[in-house]
Order: structure tokens, then C-alpha cells, then sequence
């Protein structure tokens, strides 16, 4: 891994946090990814699961964490199971982890290879009453491929029918929506990625550069600042491309006198930064490109200030709706009497601004939280409108990361990245 590892106090405070939503009795298995292949001996990049490793930083292949709290054996209230390691291991794949490193890195003391689960687990199941299974319950999910945690669910019911089950996910929503101090840290880290990569293609994009070439340039300076790279599938859509939503081939000339609309960002130590910006080729926003741009700004500014402990998602959402019909109107790409006979179920506005404005971000591009409760302190949302007008040949969107503060309006984990259509203007000339 390139970056630098977060303080083994925050996974054992998740771990606390975790245990005290547990019912009696009863212990909780988290899986580490499958490393997918692609074909021969090919595969890809292994990327780890979100909640083992949030549970215990292990950041690692073929891991497994179990926590029993009323555990007999006081050693087995906290358990990993890891890969052995070995001499050979190390010279054709690099560094695993010893035992030792892995309590360094999770704060866990009993920490077993993989060999001995199956004795232990059986164990450990013997005192148990209730499973804990890490079922995928995300509003977004939509997964086709059986998981290292799916076969694991398969084989334990077929080999414990007489236990009860239970669902970690719903504790894991409520759990990882509120950030620790730490995490946010990593977030601010990853965000200051962004910035550097943005700043950099603000200096390099010029009529004739392509939309691959830009998306070149963002890695380069991801990779040179410890992140892995990007967060999530990077959109560089130039002209037209920018009214497809998820535009992602990058692979069209800028001309002059377009838009670039692009949405990206760095991830560090497996924290989500997510920056959409939308910047003139030539360096200049002609008069109609910079009336839209600010009408988003303005309400990607509004919407913002909305983002407060007590509020709910659904109703800020409409909300949010409101301040973009009065921006549409002052565009001209409504009418009152388009207004007065919108359907309720798909208001006038969608006609241009068709997706949400905000979703949870963190160890997950589309992080956990658990939409229909109330926002609550230290949650971190992006805030993203956009106006998209396919007839007139260009999309804008605005994107930032802000932290729910007890007080006061959130804090713009990107409020050093330029936004400003002048401020974006000076830094290309």
C-alpha cells in the first residue's frame, strides 16, 4: 500500500462501537474481497472490503475478522485469521502480514492463519447462539458476482442450521455514516489530492488536448501524492459528452469554445474524495456558459447551507428542487407554465437537473447511511447540482465534500479547490 496507516485506536473503537449493537451471545464474521479475475492468469487490482477493513485496518486478501463479545475464552472476543506468510510468499507476491504486524496495524492480539479457522471457528460457534452475517443491503447494490462473504454465508448455514442469524449491515449504516476525526482527516487528505490534480490540468487543458490526455494527467499527480488513484471511474466529457451522465470512454477531442465537465477524485488510504468541476477548453466562458454556471453555483452554494443535524434527505431534496426551478426560470429554460403543470412525481425541473444532489461519501464513493433517518453531525455529502441543456450543446455540474457540523454550516472539505468561474478563468490565462 501507498499510504500511510490510519491509528490502529480508530478500528479498535469501531470494534467497540460494533460489539455494543450485538444481541447476547451471539458473534459477527467479516470477509476480506476475492481477488477477481479477468482471463489466463490475469486479475484485477485487489481492493478491500470496506467493512473488514473499517472494523480492523487489515487491508489484505484471504483475511477474516471475528468478534464474540461473550466469548468463554477472553482471547476470542477479538480474532483474525490471516494468510500465512512465508519466505516464498514474500519473494513472488511482496510483504504479508506476521501476526505481529497485524496487531500493530488492527490493535487485535489473537491473530491466527486461515489453516486453523475452521477448528476455531467451530469453537467459537459451540458458545454462540446468533450469526452475525455481512449481507451487502446498500440502496445502490446491484451485484451480480458470488462473494468471498456470500460462499461463506452458504457453507456456515449448511454447517450450523440450528443457529439464529442476524444482519450486521444495518449497525454498519448507522456506524460508518458518522465519521471519526481520523477518517475525516484521510477524506481531507484525498480531497487535497484532488485539488493538486485539478490545479495541474488547469494549466494543461487548451483547445486540441483529449478528454484521455486529461484524465492522464489527474493520475499522474494521484499516483505522485500516495493515492491509488481514482476514487471511482473518472468522467473528463467535453462538449455534448457532459449531458451523458455517466459518460466515462474519455475519449474525444476538446474544441474550442466547449465545456469540460469532468467528475474525479483521489482516493487516499481507501477514503472517497468526489470533485466534479466544469471548466471553458480556451480559458474563457462565453456570457451564456458563465449565466448557467453561476445559477448551479448558486445552488450548489443554497443547498449546502441545508446540510445541517435534523434534516432530512427526502425533504432537503425537495427543497433543493425549489432553488433549481427559480434558477431554470431566470435561465429561460422554464416557464411559469411549465411549472403550474409539472407532474409532482417528476417536477419541471428534472427536465435539466435529472439526479440527486447528495449522497453519504467515505470509505465508499456511495458511502453507508441510512437515508429516511435524520442527518446527524460528522456525516460527510457531497453536493452536486447541475443544469444540463443538450440543445445548446453543454452540461455543468458542481461538486463538493462537506462534513454536517453541530453548529453552523458544513465544512467544505474542497473549500481550497477554485470554483469561481473568474478564479477559474485567471488560473488558465
Amino acid at each position: 500500500m501507498k499510504y500511510q496507516p490510519l491509528d490502529r485506536n480508530l478500528y479498535i473503537k469501531n470494534r467497540k462501537n460494533f460489539m455494543a449493537h450485538m444481541k447476547s451471545k451471539s458473534l459477527a464474521v467479516f470477509n476480506s474481497n476475492d481477488i477477481y479475475p479477468v482471463s489466463a492468469d490475469s486479475t484485477m487490482p485487489f481492493n478491500q472490503h470496506r467493512d473488514i477493513l473499517y472494523l480492523s485496518g487489515v487491508d489484505q486478501e484471504e483475511s477474516i475478522l471475528v468478534v464474540f463479545p461473550d466469548a468463554a475464552d477472553e482471547k476470542h472476543k477479538e480474532v483474525l485469521f490471516l494468510r500465512e506468510t512465508n519466505e516464498h510468499i514474500a519473494i513472488w507476491e511482496g510483504e504479508k502480514l506476521t501476526k505481529e504486524r497485524a496487531y500493530e496495524v488492527s490493535g487485535i492480539k489473537t491473530v491466527y492463519w486461515l489453516s486453523d479457522f475452521d477448528k476455531v471457528f467451530f469453537e467459537m460457534m459451540t458458545q454462540a447462539e446468533t450469526v452475525y452475517f455481512n449481507t451487502n443491503e446498500h440502496y445502490r447494490q446491484a451485484v451480480e458476482t458470488e462473494t468471498r462473504e456470500d460462499r461463506f454465508i452458504k457453507r456456515t448455514k449448511e454447517k450450523f442450521p440450528a443457529h439464529t442469524w442476524a444482519k450486521s449491515n444495518p449497525i454498519l449504516q448507522r456506524l460508518r455514516s458518522i465519521k471519526d476525526a481520523a477518517e475525516i482527516e484521510a477524506m481531507q487528505t484525498a480531497c487535497n489530492i484532488t485539488e493538486k490534480g485539478f490545479r495541474r490540468v488547469l494549466d494543461f487543458v487548451q483547445p486540441g488536448v483529449w478528454e484521455y490526455e486529461i484524465e492522464a494527467e489527474y493520475m499522474h499527480e494521484f499516483l505522485r501524492n500516495r493515492s491509488k488513484g481514482f476514487a471511482y471511474t473518472p468522467i473528463i466529457a467535453s462538449g455534448n459528452n457532459a449531458n451523458v451522465l455517466h459518460y466515462i470512454e474519455n475519449n474525444q477531442q476538446c474544441n474550442d469554445g466547449d465545456l469540460i465537465l469532468m467528475d474525479v477524485g483521489a482516493e487516499y488510504a481507501n477514503y472517497s474524495s468526489d470533485m466534479t468541476r466544469t471548466i471553458p477548453v480556451n480559458g474563457k466562458f462565453t456570457t451564456r456558459q458563465k449565466e448557467v454556471y453561476n445559477a448551479v453555483n448558486r445552488v450548489k452554494n443554497e443547498a449546502t447551507k441545508m446540510l445541517v443535524p435534523g434534516a432530512f434527505w427526502k425533504e432537503y431534496h425537495i427543497e433543493v428542487g425549489k432553488l433549481m426551478t427559480s434558477e431554470l426560470l431566470g435561465l429561460g429554460l422554464l416557464d411559469k407554465a411549465d411549472v403550474q403543470n409539472e407532474n409532482p412525481d417528476w417536477p419541471a425541473y428534472k427536465k435539466y437537473f435529472m439526479h440527486g444532489t447528495s449522497h453519504h461519501i467515505g470509505l465508499d464513493t456511495h458511502d453507508y447511511g441510512i437515508l429516511w433517518e435524520p442527518m446527524e453531525a460528522n456525516m460527510v455529502f457531497t453536493v452536486e447540482p447541475g443544469i444540463y441543456i443538450p440543445e445548446e450543446g453543454f452540461g455543468i455540474r458542481l461538486e463538493d465534500d462537506v462534513v454536517i457540523q453541530e453548529r453552523g454550516e458544513p465544512f467544505n472539505l474542497m473549500g481550497n479547490i477554485p470554483i469561481e468561474a473568474e478564479e477559474i478563468e485567471d488560473l488558465m490565462n
